[in-house]
C-alpha cells in the first residue's frame, strides 16, 4: 500500500469511490511534476536551446497542471466533486496536458533520453486521470 492510499484510507469521511484509482492517479501526477521539471531543466543544457523552447514550456505547463491536480485529488478524492465537479475538469486538463508535453517530448525522444522517460511519463499521467474520470461517471 502507497503512502498516498493510506493516508486516504484512514480520512474519516473516505476517498470516495475507488481508493486504488485515487491513489494511483496522485502518485502519477506527482511523478509527472518531478519528471516534467527535470526535463525543463535537462532541456536547458542542450546544446540547441532553441530547438527546445516549445518542450520547455510544455513541461513547465504539464508540471503545474500536474501539481495543481495531484494536490487536489489527494485532498478530495472523488468526493464533492462528481463528474462534472471540479476534480473532473482538472483531471480532464491534466490528462491533455501530459498527451500535449508528451507529443512534444517523443519529437526529441530519440536524441534526448530526458524527452523519452518524459513522455512515457507522461502517457502514465494522462492514463490514469483518464481511468480516475472513468470510475468517476460510474
Amino acid at each position: 500500500m502507497s503512502l498516498i492510499e493510506s493516508m486516504l484510507s484512514e480520512r474519516p469521511d473516505g476517498a470516495g469511490t475507488d481508493l486504488e484509482a485515487v491513489s494511483t492517479c496522485v502518485i502519477a501526477c506527482f511523478d509527472c511534476v518531478q519528471v516534467c521539471t527535470a526535463c525543463a531543466d535537462a532541456c536547458l543544457s542542450e546544446d540547441m536551446l532553441g530547438d527546445m523552447v516549445e518542450c520547455i514550456r510544455r513541461d513547465l505547463n504539464c508540471a503545474d497542471i500536474c501539481a495543481a491536480t495531484g494536490a487536489t485529488v489527494a485532498r478530495t478524492g472523488t468526493r464533492y466533486s462528481g463528474y462534472e465537479g471540479s476534480t473532473a475538469a482538472l483531471l480532464r486538463a491534466c490528462a491533455a496536458a501530459c498527451h500535449q508535453c508528451a507529443e512534444e517530448c517523443a519529437q526529441h525522444a530519440a536524441e534526448h533520453g530526458h524527452c523519452r522517460i518524459c513522455a512515457e511519463t507522461c502517457r502514465r499521467c494522462a492514463a490514469m486521470c483518464e481511468q480516475l474520470l472513468a470510475v468517476m461517471a460510474g
